[in-house]
């Protein structure tokens, strides 16, 4: 689960939002939706910044909930570090390394993002089209 999803599930206004809303609403709940903690500080300050208080609390009251928060180790920061210094673009952020590197590490086949960076790194991203 990436920033750009949840955000495009808290925005109306979103270019995504529909196609986000309609995903989340028929996404079968016995594949738990898993997101880590630097995608909740990240989504948390775009939110707050962009929708205000009102939905900040919608995210931490109604959305989070729904999800399984993974809490990135050591291990998995350094290697997302590393490898976003190394490739060294503007286009990915750290969050998105670190992802990358969760996503790898647990064998996770899809992510539900909006964000053509998880696509670039043949990361198949949901919903599709």
């Amino acid at each position: 689960m990436d920033t750009s999803a949840i955000f495009a599930l808290l925005d109306a206004d979103d270019a995504n939002h529909g196609a986000a809303a309609r995903w989340f609403a028929d996404h079968e709940r016995a594949d738990p939706l898993i997101t880590h903690n630097y995608v909740v500080v990240e989504s948390a300050a775009l939110v707050h910044r962009r929708l205000g208080v009102i939905a900040s609390r919608a995210l931490f009251d109604a959305l989070l909930p729904a999800f399984e928060i993974v809490f990135v180790d050591e291990e998995t920061h350094d290697a997302a570090v590393r490898a976003w210094l190394t490739i060294g673009t503007r286009e990915s952020s750290l969050v998105d390394w670190v992802s990358f590197e969760l996503v790898r590490s647990t064998r996770i086949d899809q992510a539900f993002a909006f964000d053509q960076d998880f696509a670039d790194q043949g990361i198949s991203v949901v919903p599709s089209g």
